[in-house]
């Protein structure tokens, strides 16, 4: 009966000794997708200009660029189409110069208006053509649970695919009766500022930011009991 006991005794130390050591790790969650094919080098080749974009659905998922939980933004992602040198040309002639965009983090507001809550540095992207490629962050961003992650493009990028049917779809920074606009600059450059994006498009924007959540604390001691 003694040996029966002691045995129990020890399974039972052991068991709580795990329980005790089990890390409280923090989660690394993919916010966004880069899992489309984006239109370029196919005519006509599309690419996001000049604008902040943010996708609202893919399919008829809405969440998959929110914030799931409060960490930090350490990368961000991007699949770029790969344009031809004649398209090329064009974008960079019309568009302000080289393909760049950074990342970008919204606190969504009322009546389709955001606030630029943190950025990532810009990027030039040529280098990058026809891959999908990650940026690591140097200084990573601290965001909150329900911020929404958005493209920031100050040129252009081949990031964007054809028009769906899918119900997929994203807005951009754009003010009412200027959505096909797309040459005019809209570009949020600036932290704490306020826009309203009120175009909405059928289509994909194909980027994503890897996101290190914070981790759980260790829940305290029960208070003893004296025995």
């Amino acid at each position: 009966m003694v040996h029966r006991t002691l045995k129990f005794a020890a399974a039972t130390s052991v068991a709580a000794l795990a329980v005790a050591s089990a890390p409280a790790s923090a989660k690394v969650i993919e916010v966004g997708r880069t899992d489309a094919a984006p239109a370029c080098p196919a005519a006509p080749c599309l690419a996001v200009s000049r604008t902040t974009g943010y996708q609202i659905k893919v399919g008829d998922e809405r969440s998959s660029f929110t914030v799931p939980e409060d960490g930090k933004i350490v990368a961000w992602s991007i699949n770029l189409g790969k344009p031809t040198a004649e398209q090329i040309a064009f974008f960079d002639k019309n568009l302000g110069g080289p393909a760049s965009a950074r990342l970008t983090v919204l606190r969504l507001g009322k009546t389709l208006y955001s606030r630029t809550v943190t950025q990532s540095p810009v990027q030039l992207l040529k280098p990058y053509f026809g891959q999908t490629v990650q940026f690591p962050l140097g200084r990573s961003l601290n965001v909150k649970k329900g911020y929404v992650i958005a493209l920031t493009v100050p040129t252009w990028a081949p990031a964007l695919t054809p028009l769906l049917t899918d119900h997929s779809s994203w807005r951009a920074s754009r003010a009412k009766g200027k959505c096909n606009d797309t040459g005019m600059q809209t570009a949020q450059q600036s932290l704490n500022t306020v826009t309203q994006y009120r175009c909405l498009y059928k289509a994909r924007l194909t980027y994503s930011a890897t996101l290190v959540t914070r981790p759980a604390p260790t829940p305290a001691d029960p208070p003893s009991d004296g025995t």
